[in-house]
Formats: structure tokens, sequence, C-alpha cells
């Protein structure tokens, strides 16, 4: 053996090079990439430092794309989102920290104890559905996507995760493949970025996340518009919307929804502070009204 490919030589020379490329946290990323190619853990490298890298050539080459900028999760393929794991491939969107706020809102407009049809617009990875299934097993879902290599990530990451046989991932432009009054709560994370912003946004965003997941039109506010106009025809009465927003769209999606006959109209932040997510319910004109959102309605 090589002293080269010993473990902790190999991680040595890679914290070196991601450290050189001002990349943060160099030891837990090239801990982390070590651990994902050769399928061992943080404690076998410490255990056992001297076996070899079996797969030396690729691991350099991964350490040598995380030090140009690429993402983690572009180069293992992976990303942790809401404590499950989903593939990523290039025609998704990276799934990020920022959409659990999505999640953890509309978690809380679905019941735990009846069934629920929810649809995610622009499904992508399937994150959002699929997160909101795993979380209430008596849901059901539909993703949809007008990318058929994305609908194919998304039913990959939902065999994965043994959800397949309660979601349904369908190509659709926006909601046209749903039916009237079919769906309890939509759920979506839409292209929201400014046109001309696109090239000033962040280079592990900007040349790595498809552009038809990031072009907002000239405003921003395009997939808003499609999606609320239709959004009624689709929702139940009493039915949900959540939306995953720009920092600076709290009060213009707001309105959008306003404009559409929406009550209930709210906006959370993210953990930073900054507004990410608007609420709204279609009203519910029956005589029996289906109770979704409890604690969203109180008051």
């Amino acid at each position: 053996m090589s002293p080269d490919t010993a473990r902790q030589t190999a991680l040595r020379a890679a914290v070196a090079q991601l450290q050189a490329a001002d990349i943060p946290s160099p030891l837990w990323e090239a801990r982390h990439l070590l651990c994902d190619l050769e399928g061992i853990t943080p404690t076998d490298i410490i255990a056992y430092p001297d076996l070899p890298v079996h797969h030396i050539t690729q691991y350099q080459d991964w350490v040598a794309l995380r030090a140009s900028g690429v993402p983690m999760s572009r180069i293992t393929g992976r990303r942790n989102f809401w404590g499950l794991e989903f593939h990523v491939t290039p025609a998704t969107l990276d799934p990020r920290m920022d959409s659990e706020v999505l999640v953890k809102e509309a978690l809380a407009l679905i019941p735990t104890d009846q069934t629920c049809d929810i649809a995610d617009i622009g499904t992508g990875t399937g994150c959002l559905i699929l997160a909101l299934l795993h979380d209430r097993p008596l849901a059901t879902g539909t993703g949809l996507d007008i990318s058929i290599e994305a609908l194919k990530t998304a039913q990959s990451n939902a065999d994965a995760l043994g959800l397949s046989g309660r979601v349904r991932l369908v190509e659709s432009d926006w909601l046209s493949a749903l039916q009237p009054q079919s769906i309890d709560v939509l759920v979506s994370n839409p292209p929201y970025i400014v046109q001309g912003e696109i090239q000033h946004l962040d280079p592990a965003v900007r040349d790595h996340d498809p552009i038809l997941a990031l072009d907002g039109g000239t405003d921003g506010l395009d997939a808003y518009r499609a999606i609320i106009e239709t959004a009624p025809k689709v929702l139940r009465p009493g039915g949900w919307i959540a939306l995953e927003i720009g920092w600076d769209q709290g009060q213009t999606v707001p309105n959008l929804l306003n404009k559409a006959g929406f009550l209930r109209i709210s906006c959370h932040q993210d953990t930073a502070g900054r507004d990410r997510v608007v609420l709204g319910q279609k009203p519910d004109t029956t005589a029996l009204k289906k109770t979704l959102g409890k604690d969203r309605a109180k008051g």
C-alpha cells in the first residue's frame, strides 16, 4: 500500500486543498466526501487511519470539484432534507434547509387522524411532498413537474423512502393535471428569482440548479400568478395553499392571494428572520365544513 492512499494521509491532503480554496469547514467536508465514497464512518477513519482509500483517484477528483465550488450534493448526488436522504440530479433543484420551513408550516395544516390529499407543484426531487407524506401516514399526494427527468428523480426517491404507493408523480404544466376540487393542501417552492438577478446569484446556485427552477420572470412573480390563478379551482372548500417565497416577497405574494379571494393569509419567517412561507385558505362556503389546520383557523 502506498502511504499516499492511507485514509489519514488522503484526508489530510484533502483538508489542505479545501482550506486553500476557502471552503468552509474543510475537515468536515473532506471527511464527509471520504465517508460517502468509501461507505465508512468518521469513527472508521480514526480507528483505522492506515487502511487504504480504495477509490483514491475518485476521492481526489471529488475534492478537486469541491475546491472549485461545486456543491457537495452535486458531487455525491445526495442531500439530507427533513431528516431524509434524497437523490439529487442536474434536473432538480438542490433541496435546502430554507424549504424545511415550508414543510413545517404545511404539516400544521394536515390532520394526523384523517386522510388528506396534498399536491406539490414543481416537485423536483419530491422532497416537499415526500417529507409531508412521511410525517402524515394517512395522507396521499400528487407531485407535478414539467420536467420528465425531475419526475424520474422524484420517483426514485419515493421508491427509496417506501412512499411510492401513496404518491402520484405526473407531468404537468403547473396545476393543469389536477381535477377540480380534488386537493386539500397545495404546496410549492416555485421559481421566484427575478430574471435580471439570476446572474448575480451565488455560483453554487446559478451554475448548478436548473434555470427552470430559478427563473421567476421579470418581477419574480410569474409562477405565483399561474399557481394562484388556478389554485381555487383545484382546492376543496376550506383547503390551504402554502408557498415558499423570496425574502422580499412577503407583501407581493400575500397581495396576490388576497386578490384571488383567499382568507387567513399569513407570512412566516425562516431561522434567519426572513420572510419565507405564505399561507392562505380557500373560503369554505359549504354547509358541512371539513376542518383542516384547526390551530391556524382559530382566531
